[in-house]
């Protein structure tokens, strides 16, 4: 399977009746800013450099950002954060993701969420997360990144139960680094959600530091 036939097969999927029903109605009644625009409402691809080394692994779509735009972080406070962070460290070509047609591209990252389709008060259920996992599984697979970013506890739980690892070393922390099988790295950062950002518990230099982390390790 290549990635664009994973695309094809995801964008059709209606597994979780709840999600389908909520991505639905949200691009039927739109926000008011948005109303003239036609929104996406259907699960979200992955987008990228599909010869990443770098995986970045978010939670899931946000309901007027990339469920209206198509595309991940896009159009949303999340989105303005991470790609401003990602140009400034010379992963994006412009620091702005507004929609699919905006000419942003990613060179050596590669970022997909836990779940594909947004979900109410941004909360999918672990019955919607298993669902979404084999997609996830086989974008990995077909990438073979070295680094797996983890936006959040949930994408850092998630890429523990894909790798099957149990030690209880490794814990989510702030710009934590940790080996993993075959020769991978996990780094773990807090969720760049206007939750965070606008509270102050992660700043823009804290988020910086990250991907600082992240270049250095891509030498060794």
């Amino acid at each position: 399977m290549t990635l664009q036939e994973l695309n094809d097969e995801l964008i059709n999927c209606r597994r979780c009746p709840r999600l389908v029903e909520w991505r639905e109605q949200v691009a039927r009644e739109k926000r008011r800013a948005y109303r003239d625009q036609e929104y996406w409402g259907k699960p979200v691809p992955g987008f990228g450099d599909p010869k990443a080394r770098v995986f970045v692994v978010g939670l899931a779509p946000g309901a007027h950002g990339s469920n209206r735009t198509g595309r991940q972080f896009t159009g949303d406070g999340s989105g303005d954060f991470l790609y401003a962070a990602l140009y400034r460290a010379g992963f994006a070509s412009q620091p702005q993701s507004i929609s699919r047609q905006d000419g942003l591209t990613l060179t050596n990252l590669y970022t997909a969420p836990v779940c594909r389709c947004a979900p109410p008060d941004n909360k999918p259920t672990p019955a919607e997360m298993a669902n979404c996992q084999p997609y996830l599984e086989v974008e990995i697979e077909l990438i073979q990144p070295k680094i797996f970013v983890v936006l959040g506890r949930i994408a850092f739980e998630r890429i523990l139960r894909i790798f099957a690892i149990q030690d209880p070393t490794i814990i989510f922390a702030h710009n934590a680094v940790y080996e993993i099988p075959n020769g991978r790295y996990l780094v773990c950062s807090y969720h760049p959600s206007r939750q965070n950002t606008q509270t102050g518990r992660l700043t823009v230099e804290m988020f910086d530091e990250v991907w600082k982390t992240v270049r250095n390790l891509m030498i060794r």
